[in-house]
């Protein structure tokens, strides 16, 4: 049995990623919720070839729902398999839910999802942020001062 020393980073195999989503929106907090999924798509997911970017999470009927996601259908499992952009099921905690209720009541938030992947015990894990949408300046500034950090720690690296 290995022991896990503390503060150790623990490797995910990612199956989606949006990479979009930082650029398009502010984040704010984030929290990993488990997806409700069928056999057959947690084959697909472990081929990797599934896509997040034009996906949302949705409150409906006091339960949280990934919706437009596509994970592609698993050809080994012939008649056997899932819908590719059925809406998911997540699964978090009633107190979870109420603060995800409560900031997407607020002006302009949503739930956005970061990052679907494999936790260290094989489960299906998907990260969900409160997001704020970024105006098109926005993420021109956010553009500018990411190009600035990139060339400041390069003239400090030069310079020693």
């Amino acid at each position: 049995m290995a022991v896990k020393k503390k503060g150790a980073s623990v490797q995910h195999k990612v199956a989606a990623e949006n990479r979009k989503a930082r650029h398009a929106y502010e984040i704010g907090d984030t929290m990993e919720t488990g997806v409700m999924l069928q056999g057959t798509e947690v084959k697909s997911l472990r081929d990797g070839r599934s896509n997040i970017a034009e996906s949302y999470a949705s409150i409906e009927n006091g339960e949280l729902w990934l919706i437009n996601s596509y994970i592609p259908t698993y050809d080994a499992a012939s008649r056997f398999n899932h819908a590719p952009r059925r809406p998911r099921k997540l699964l978090v905690h009633a107190r979870e839910l109420a603060k995800l209720h409560a900031a997407v009541q607020r002006d302009g938030m949503t739930l956005v999802p970061l990052k679907l992947y494999f936790n260290d015990r094989g489960r299906a894990k998907l990260e969900l942020a409160i997001a704020k949408g970024r105006k098109a300046h926005d993420k021109r500034e956010a553009d500018k001062k990411r190009d600035w950090q990139r060339d400041k720690a390069r003239i400090m690296r030069e310079r020693g």
